[in-house]
């Protein structure tokens, strides 16, 4: 079993996803509290779906930035735009299109290029529409004063603050307001919860929550896709999940419940099964296409 200090030392290290590259330099010199890192990431990127609200439409050719992957992608693509230091707030219209996964994706390489132990966790938030958990990217860090992973909601600014009236500490999100991907799996399986209910925009259900599950999977082995990455073990929706496959996910939910007690099998399964690794090429759902990663 892998010890605290291993599993820590794990989420230290930037990932393909997270590695800014020359630009991760900038990042040592940055603000060493979390509430400060993420008002510099919402200074930085603009959700493209929430852009209106800020009086932005995105044309076409900016939209086409939230199928950059990388940090070290969008960060020159940001840079080259607007060459100012990243705590440098950028107007509304200046900022990187994106979505909640580029925005914790961002937060994840900051903490840990200040020596912060941190990951992206894929799931569902249940603050955005009452009643419904919506497809949604958080941040997860070791805050090492209470020995806990604690999760932190970088999107939600003090404008969406009003949209989405949050009521509760943003910075330290409750369990039952972001439900990570597994476990809305396992609850949905159970009859406790509605998988109809989980989604986003005319896309839900069981099949909707497995693709969020095995990029959860993807993100506790830092590599983090995006939203509309598809591969392996993910349904489609029209596909109806079989006994196997479905067993095979009731396994990897309960391993995603306590990532930290199942490292070495989590670490493990995705190395060297191919319905969880990461392809050289995946499908992009959104474009209609293969894509190399």
């Amino acid at each position: 079993m892998a010890t605290t200090e291993q599993i820590l030392g794990f989420y230290q290290k930037q990932g393909a996803m997270t590695d800014a590259r020359e630009h991760g330099e900038s990042f040592r010199s940055l603000p060493h509290d979390v509430a400060s890192l993420a008002a510099i990431v919402q200074g930085l990127l603009l959700h493209e779906h929430i852009a209106p609200a800020y009086g932005v439409t995105l044309t076409d050719e900016r939209r086409r930035e939230v199928h950059l992957r990388s940090n070290a992608q969008r960060l020159s693509c940001l840079l080259d735009r607007d060459a100012r230091p990243l705590d440098v707030a950028r107007r509304a219209e200046e900022r990187l299109a994106s979505n909640c996964r580029h925005i914790t994706v961002l937060l994840v390489a900051v903490l840990r290029a200040q020596g912060v132990a941190a990951r992206a966790r894929c799931g569902f938030g249940a603050y955005f529409e009452p009643g419904k958990y919506g497809d949604h990217w958080v941040c997860e860090y070791w805050n090492t004063d209470e020995r806990r992973w604690q999760l932190v909601d970088a999107q939600i600014d003090e404008l969406q603050h009003g949209l989405f009236k949050p009521d509760f500490d943003l910075l330290d999100v409750p369990r039952d307001r972001f439900v990570v991907a597994g476990d809305a799996w396992t609850r949905c399986r159970a009859g406790d919860m509605d998988p109809a209910k989980f989604g986003i925009l005319d896309m839900q259900g069981l099949w909707f929550i497995s693709g969020n599950l095995v990029r959860d999977v993807a993100a506790l082995n830092n590599v983090e896709m995006l939203p509309w990455d598809v591969w392996g073990a993910m349904a489609s929706p029209d596909e109806v999940i079989e006994p196997p496959r479905a067993a095979f996910l009731d396994r990897l939910a309960a391993l995603t419940h306590d990532p930290d007690a199942n490292f070495a099998e989590l670490r493990d399964l995705y190395e060297n099964d191919d319905r969880l690794r990461v392809p050289a090429m995946v499908f992009n759902a959104v474009l209609n296409r293969q894509e190399a990663v």
